[in-house]
């Protein structure tokens, strides 16, 4: 019963769709860009084993063994990636990586791929396939440091290819930054312009041989800024429209603007996942300063709307795990988080097994194997947010007006050229209802969701927007319409045939029960 009512959902949406796409001034889409694309970022090794020949150490039961990811893993689940609307995957480093490295970033050969994930030509037909289905694809590069095993370490001819050893005590002084071992890894020397050629010639190789669309860069802060603008200059010869995503581990803005004039497209931005993180866990929560980080983002950085907005990634503890501590239900908790995610600047970006809701506290728990096999309807919500984005270039390109933000409950507005959307979301445990002054938009309008169906027309000069609790729309101001009966008598006989499908095929399965009994 519960695939009958998804396919009258899905007719029902179609046949709206039909009947009101000509009506709602939907701008045409223009050259895609990166701000268009929406990111879904997976651990090579923890996502999807398709070839159990390269399962050389495999242990499941150890959170930090290798647990049989690899290429032909994720070739085979591109279109389940696709129909979920993501335009773009993130892998974690595809490296030879020394023993136990399943994460990618303990780094023994620039030029090989790790032996558990597949061969280079394996990892080429993976890019080959993404691209086939217009997905993008982005390598996670490290130039910070390599594996304490890797042959440079003990080669006395390289020997200033690394910093000395020290560990970082304080992360306020820059030469520590830089110059420290992380986690005991060796930190490479990057003011040594043998290690940066190298690392410049190795970046542009994989582009060159692999055709892949972007880097997302690795402990950015633990690098001189100089350093980043002459990688960026170098590899950004090699294709145009390569896009940069740099990861720079702050909450605090200012310092990861430091970086915003090297030639770095992006940043992943961790304010505004701390703070997405704090008022989506829960209901009822103060959300006055959600809207900042857009004022901050527009202040410091070049295009603000190639910023990267996430979630979770694989350093943090799952989302879904906060909010089960909070005892709220994740599916729910992800529904409000996404829906803003998706609606406001930035690059949306979701880490694996979000879509279903993944359980996982701090590293390496945080990073357990996907599970394919759950029919989740998170994944459907997931998939319409992200076709929103495609339809609309108000929710990637536009303006951003805050209407009202009041503890949860959220409206605003994107506009871009003649495409008005309103985002309502109402993060809180009881109904709400906020008024818009019709005078504020075109004569005759309304406002039509797209999410979930709602419709608002004007009454005493105002939009009053309505929503249940923890319930999200998107609305698209068009021109007014009247009744339609042409629609209405269509999705009638929609559901009568299913209805009386459903008690067709259930009457005669019980006549089949009757004679075999």
């Amino acid at each position: 019963m519960r695939r009958v009512g998804s396919a009258l959902f899905l007719i029902t949406i179609l046949l709206f769709n039909s009947v009101f796409s000509g009506q709602a001034d939907a701008v045409e889409k223009e050259e895609r860009k990166w701000q268009d694309e929406t990111i879904y970022f997976l651990m090579v090794d923890r996502f999807n084993n398709g070839d159990t020949s390269n399962d050389l150490t495999v242990n499941r039961q150890d959170p930090r063994a290798y647990h049989g990811g690899d290429f032909q893993g994720i070739i085979n689940e591109l279109d389940y990636i696709k129909d979920m609307g993501f335009t773009a995957i993130w892998l974690t480093p595809i490296f030879e990586n020394q023993e136990m490295g399943y994460h990618g970033y303990w780094i023994e050969d620039f030029y090989e791929t790790e032996e558990h994930f597949g061969t280079i030509e394996e990892f080429k037909q993976l890019v080959d396939e993404a691209h086939e289905r217009d997905i993008k694809v982005i390598l996670d590069f490290v130039v910070n440091h390599t594996a304490p095993t890797h042959e440079w370490v003990d080669d006395p001819e390289r020997e200033d290819w690394y910093h000395p050893e020290q560990p970082i005590r304080d992360n306020n002084d820059p030469e520590q930054l830089e110059n420290g071992w992380i986690y005991g890894l060796p930190d490479l020397n990057t003011e040594n312009q043998e290690v940066r050629d190298y690392l410049f010639d190795a970046a542009k190789w994989w582009i060159e041989e692999t055709n892949i669309d972007g880097y997302r860069l690795d402990t950015v802060k633990h690098v001189p800024a100089e350093f980043w603008t002459e990688f960026s200059q170098e590899v950004k010869s090699v294709k145009d429209d390569f896009y940069l995503i740099g990861e720079v581990y702050d909450t605090d803005i200012r310092k990861i603007a430091e970086y915003a004039d090297t030639g770095i497209d992006g940043f992943v931005d961790f304010p505004l996942a701390e703070q997405m993180r704090t008022v989506f866990q829960n209901t009822d929560q103060n959300s006055s300063r959600l809207f900042n980080y857009w004022d901050y983002n527009q202040q410091f950085f070049n295009d603000p709307y190639l910023m990267g907005t996430f979630i979770d990634n694989h350093d943090m503890t799952r989302f879904t795990r906060l909010a089960s501590e909070n005892n709220m239900f994740p599916g729910t908790r992800w529904e409000m988080a996404t829906a803003f995610m998706y609606t406001v600047p930035g690059i949306p970006i979701i880490y694996y097994g979000s879509e279903i809701a993944l359980d996982g506290g701090e590293d390496p728990d945080n990073r357990r194997l996907m599970d394919l096999n759950v029919d989740e309807e998170l994944q459907e919500y997931i998939g319409k947010l992200g076709e929103l984005r495609q339809q609309l270039p108000s929710l990637t390109r536009g303006t951003l007006e805050v209407l009202y933000n009041d503890n949860g409950m959220l409206v605003y507005e994107r506009e871009y050229e003649d495409e008005t959307t309103v985002i309502a979301i109402n993060n809180t445990s009881e109904t709400q209802s906020v008024d818009l002054a019709t005078a504020d938009y075109q004569d005759s309008s309304e406002l039509r969701g797209l999410l979930g169906g709602d419709l608002v027309r004007s009454e005493n000069d105002q939009f009053r927007i309505t929503l249940d609790r923890e319930v999200a729309e998107v609305y698209v101001v068009a021109e007014e319409t009247g009744i339609n009966y042409w629609f209405l008598a269509a999705i009638a006989a929609v559901w009568i045939f299913f209805i009386g499908l459903f008690i067709y095929m259930r009457k005669k399965g019980k006549k089949k029960e009757s004679i075999a009994s």
